[in-house]
This record gives C-alpha cells, sequence and structure tokens, in this order.
C-alpha cells in the first residue's frame, strides 16, 4: 500500500457532482444507439469510472456530515445515521474497485482507502484478551487516540494534532501493512469498535459515550477520538475528489486524457484485466477463500461491521457493470453505452451470450450470500458462514468462488476473442 496525502485539485459541490452526473448520464444513454468501436467502449469506460467516483464522493460527503453530527451531538439517533451512512458509501465505492486493476493510477492510490485487514489498535484502544493481530507489529498497540507521541520500531513521532496529512503518513510505519491509520475501515472501526463475537452473531458494540464529553465519555479520550473521526473523513473526501479529477471528461492533464490518447487496444486490455482479476485472486481469493479455507474472521473485509457480505456484492457488481457497460447511479439514474458486451456480441454472439449468463450466475450466488446475511429470521454474516464446521454456510462461500472462477475463464476467453492473447489475471497466487 502506498500512501500519500494528496490535496483535492477540485472543490467539487454535491449540486455540481449531481450535476455533471445528470448530463454524463443522458449522454451515455444516447450513445448506446451507435455502433461500438474499442475507442468507444473504453471511452464509456472511463464515463463508468467517473460516475462511480462521483457517486463515492457523494456519498461519502455525507458520511462526513453524519459523523461531524455524531461528533457534536454524540446521542444513539446520531451514531445509527452515521454507520447508516457509512453502509451506504461502501455501494458505489465497491463497485469502482475494478478499476483497481489494470490502472496503476487506481491501484498506488486504493490503500489509503480501502486497506485491510488492518490492526486497530495502532489506532485506538482495544480488549486485549482477544485481540488479534499480525505477529511482530510494533504497531498494533500504538492507541493514536490515547497518545500524543507514538514509537514504532525505533522511530518516534508526533501525534498531538491529529490532522488528514498526519494520518496520511502513519499508514504502514514501521514496515507492516497491517498498520491502516486512514480509509473505509479506520472510519468503520472508529464507529462500530471491536467485534468481539468471533463466529457468533453481532457485530461491533462501540458505545455512543466512546464521543461524549466530561464525566460522560466512555474509554477515555473522547475528544481525541471526535479529532480522528473527523480528520480521517475529511481525508476520504479529498482523496476521492482526487480521483473524480482523474476521471473527468475535458481535461488535458489528467488520467483520462493518457487513457484515451493511448492505443484502444491497451485500454480494452485493462477492462478485461480488471475484471478478471477483480474476479479471481481478489475477490474469490483474497476475500472469500483465504478466510474460509483458515477459518478466519479476521479475514473478512468489513469486520467491524459485518458488512462483508455487500462488499463482496457489489464487487461483483462492478465487474458486471464493465462488461454490459451499464452503472446504476445512487440518484436511481442509468449510466449506459458502448460496451465489451458489444464488441464480443459482434465476432462471438455464443460467447456473450455465455459471459453474460456467468455474470448473472455469480450475482445470483453473490445474492445468496448477501440475503442469507440479511435474512429476518436466523440470520447468517460473512463471519458466521467461514466458521469451522459450518457447512451450509461453506456452501454459500464455495457456491460464490466457484461461480467468480468460472465467469474469469470466459473473460479470458473474451479477451483472446478481441485479440489480448495473454490476459492473465491475477490470481494472486491461489490454486482454485
Amino acid at each position: 500500500m502506498k500512501t500519500m496525502f494528496r490535496p483535492a485539485p477540485l472543490a467539487l459541490t454535491i449540486a455540481a457532482v449531481m450535476s455533471a452526473g445528470c448530463a454524463l448520464t443522458a449522454q451515455s444513454e444516447s450513445a448506446t444507439t451507435a455502433t461500438a468501436t474499442k475507442a468507444s467502449v473504453v471511452e464509456h469506460y472511463a464515463d463508468l469510472a467517473y460516475a462511480g467516483y462521483q457517486d463515492a464522493l457523494i456519498t461519502a460527503k455525507a458520511l462526513d456530515k453524519a459523523t461531524d453530527k455524531l461528533i457534536a451531538n454524540p446521542t444513539e439517533a446520531n451514531m445509527k445515521a452515521a454507520k447508516e451512512a457509512w453502509l451506504a458509501a461502501r455501494v458505489p465505492y465497491q463497485q469502482t474497485e475494478v478499476f483497481r486493476f489494470g490502472n496503476t493510477i487506481v491501484d498506488d492510490w486504493e490503500g489509503q482507502l480501502n486497506a485491510w485487514p488492518l490492526d486497530e489498535g495502532l489506532i485506538d484502544y482495544v480488549q486485549a484478551d482477544d485481540y488479534q493481530y499480525e505477529l511482530g507489529n510494533a504497531g498494533a498497540t500504538a492507541n493514536i487516540i490515547a497518545s500524543k507521541s507514538i514509537n514504532v520500531g525505533g522511530e518516534t513521532l508526533d501525534v498531538t494534532t491529529l490532522t488528514p496529512e498526519l494520518l496520511a503518513g502513519l499508514n504502514e510505519i514501521g514496515g507492516s501493512e497491517a498498520n491502516v491509520a486512514t480509509g473505509y475501515h479506520a472510519i468503520e472501526f472508529l464507529l462500530w469498535g471491536q467485534d468481539l463475537q468471533g463466529f457468533e452473531a453481532g457485530n461491533g458494540q462501540r458505545p455512543v459515550t466512546d464521543y461524549a464529553t466530561g464525566a460522560d465519555c466512555t474509554n477515555g479520550n473522547c475528544e481525541r477520538r471526535g479529532e480522528y473521526l473527523d480528520a480521517v473523513t475529511d481525508l476520504l473526501i479529498s482523496d476521492l475528489e482526487w480521483m473524480v479529477a482523474q476521471w473527468a471528461p475535458g481535461a488535458s492533464d489528467n488520467y483520462r486524457s493518457q487513457l484515451m490518447s493511448a492505443d484502444a487496444d491497451e485500454g480494452v486490455q485493462k477492462m478485461l484485466f480488471g475484471m478478471g482479476s477483480l474476479s479471481l485472486g481478489e475477490l474469490a481469493g483474497e476475500r472469500m477463500k483465504v478466510a474460509l479455507e483458515a477459518n478466519s474472521y479476521e479475514d473478512e473485509h468489513d469486520c467491524f461491521s459485518d458488512n462483508t457480505h455487500n462488499s463482496h456484492y457489489y464487487n461483483g457488481q462492478g465487474i458486471q457493470n464493465v462488461y454490459t457497460g451499464n452503472y446504476r447511479r445512487v440518484d436511481g439514474s442509468l449510466v449506459s453505452g458502448p460496451s465489451l458486451s458489444d464488441l464480443v456480441a459482434q465476432s462471438n454472439p455464443e460467447l456473450d451470450t455465455r459471459l453474460k449468463a456467468e455474470l448473472e450466475a455469480s450475482m445470483q450466488a453473490l445474492s445468496v450470500m448477501k440475503s442469507r446475511a440479511e435474512s429476518s429470521q436466523a440470520p447468517m454474516a460473512f463471519d458466521m458462514m467461514i466458521a469451522p464446521g459450518n457447512a451450509k454456510g461453506s456452501s454459500i462461500v464455495n457456491g460464490a468462488i466457484m461461480a467468480l472462477v468460472e465467469q474469469t475463464g470466459s473473460i479470458e476467453q473474451a479477451a483472446r476473442e478481441l485479440g489480448i492473447e495473454a490476459l492473465s489475471p491475477d490470481d494472486a497466487g491461489h490454486a482454485f
């Protein structure tokens, strides 16, 4: 994970972003009537990324407002609203992860927003008798919130004033990738707290009084905890503003302009590599197979909130979005345009039909995971599914893994059909 604080080059308001998004939607929907070319498909891919990151920014700003309200007035209602805003923010962001693979600018950036697993004792208090962390990590119990200075690996750092710049610089302190000070999962921990339920039902149970003032404060350092939450949400917004700017149309010096000036085959390769790598190595492998085979709830993606089923589902949705050229925005509008599906159908309609069916099948398998986790009767969250001896849970997770593996084979075939001979999606070293 490479960490870098980036001051946002654009001051985008929610109204301005939504206005731009509506214009983009109308343009993309009309573009679907044109015959797809590789160049038009790559351009629409950039449109999809732009819309997705705009939505991630919109929902991050809503999260920031909700956390500001919680800090100013720590009530149960405001804590609930902040958690709901975090959950809503995950929906568009998880669909953008398909742009990470193949686009180095995204891969170098995303760790500051979405790195996991994290040793949460770096950030705040933990219950020591049930705290699992990376062996040898000197930062695992640093507790930035309770400290004015921390010493990790022989290096002493002043953390008196908690700013976005300071927190960004603490990522991977001491050389450990488990030292994550920023991003969605740091915010998640600050809202939910440690999940001490293991394989049993229930998520983190941080009391709202952890943000209270005076005698009502629980677990100490409540004002500092609020300062940390404020700084880390501010950083999330500036990071997303930076990425929105990279995909914005009409600029001559951003990533989109570089992508569009390159050979269209290079863009198509990035699209298919992103789909295949997220499908195979990351989602099927790192995010599901590792956790299932190790029976490790520490390896679930949204471990504090037990929202992992949704993160997996919307990762799968992002893969499908890129192939079909469709993205449903948070305001309900549809971004649609020339797609990989159109290109494949021109030369091999049977393959296109099969791949679309496999994408639907993987979404169905992920929806089984999602619906079971959200069931009103005997819900089974992802950390319960991966428990030792849970045959039903293992079957649900394996069903999603196998569907993702199967569609990856067709993604590779689609690449060959479009003249890309060696796609080699990242399998993250996993044998399936």
